[in-house]
């Protein structure tokens, strides 16, 4: 128990109330407005954030209350869960995430397998009773998806997603061939913070270039009468952000930035940890070449993480969204690191 309260102190002693009820007092005031209740989409968003701001600090108090009360096993518990959120002290691990799926080598075998990790991070959110809403995707020629981007919101949605960044591979029976061989395919995945500050990354427009086309993909009537997609070029840096997803071709516009900003703070946080080199080492970015995680399902089941060694035999557990353990592991292997 002594051991446990030191923890405790530990925690308390780390975890900044004073800011987190700074902006539990700020949205509280803002909602106050009429004005607030105009924007019906953000104004949900906002009330999100208040909802889980409070719980934070009914964690807090609970955890008090376990101390005095002795319970060693609720305390363990709930001690854990806090611990767990020191590790989130990034300046946008409370933020918003948006996530990309890229399939890789393995034709439709890969686009499957990035349907499938599609379904498995969908799962993941749901389970955090987050919510996601899709930008960007493009189909598979015979089956599942080439690439699709999507945007997470919730608390510490970027925090605890960015440790899915990098490639993930797949080995299995191919369900698309006759004798069933078995086969290794691979999908990249990329994870980054929706930055609402637009005063962080400066874009200007005429390092822009827009060009507008007909949507292939959901939408309704919309699709291919009216130009509501988007393709945005960055010209200093080479990006290209597609969106298409939207009816509307402002809504798709503003996703374009949205992403567009991200990926300008992606480049700027890959200079700076490039120079310098990172504690751990060498820093390597999360792309093509740099595998993250495998996933065996034949000739047994297993799917373990190269970066922390944590492994499981239960894999439709894991594509089914129970992706807690993995994400846990590298956030404190992480932590210590720094």
């Amino acid at each position: 128990m002594d051991n446990l309260r030191q923890r405790v102190n530990d925690v308390l002693a780390k975890i900044n109330l004073d800011k987190t009820k700074k902006q539990i007092d700020e949205i509280t005031r803002e909602s106050a407005s009429p004005q607030f209740w105009q924007d019906r989409e953000q104004a949900t968003v906002k009330m999100k954030t208040l909802s889980s701001l409070q719980k934070e600090i009914e964690e807090t108090e609970m955890l008090t209350m376990l101390v005095d009360d002795g319970d060693t096993v609720e305390l363990e518990k709930a001690l854990e869960k806090m611990e767990m959120k020191i590790f989130l002290g990034g300046e946008y691990d409370r933020s918003n995430a948006i996530l990309a799926i890229h399939a890789g080598q393995g034709g439709t075998e890969a686009m499957d397998w990035s349907s499938m990790l599609f379904r498995m991070y969908t799962r993941y959110i749901e389970r955090k009773q987050w919510s996601w809403e899709e930008i960007d995707q493009t189909l598979g020629d015979e089956a599942g998806i080439k690439s699709v981007t999507i945007t997470v919101t919730g608390l510490f949605a970027f925090g605890m997603l960015k440790s899915e960044a990098g490639v993930h591979r797949l080995v299995r029976q191919s369900p698309f061939n006759a004798d069933k061989l078995r086969q290794t395919s691979f999908a990249l995945v990329e994870v980054l913070p929706v930055i609402e500050d637009t005063e962080t990354v400066d874009i200007k427009e005429e390092d822009l270039i827009w060009e507008f086309f007909r949507s292939g993909g959901k939408g309704g009537q919309n699709v291919n009468k009216v130009s509501t997609a988007v393709r945005l070029k960055h010209k200093p840096t080479g990006i290209i952000v597609t969106c298409q997803e939207q009816r509307y071709q402002g809504q798709n516009r503003e996703n374009a930035l949205k992403i567009l900003r991200a990926k300008l703070w992606e480049v700027e946080e890959e200079r700076k940890l490039t120079a310098q080199k990172d504690l751990r080492g060498v820093y390597k970015k999360p792309g093509w070449g740099n595998q993250i995680r495998s996933y065996v399902l034949h000739p047994y089941h297993m799917v373990k993480d190269l970066r922390t060694d944590y492994e499981t035999s239960n894999t439709d557990s894991v594509l089914d969204g129970d992706l807690d353990k993995f994400i846990e592991s590298y956030l404190k292997k992480f932590a210590k690191s720094k």
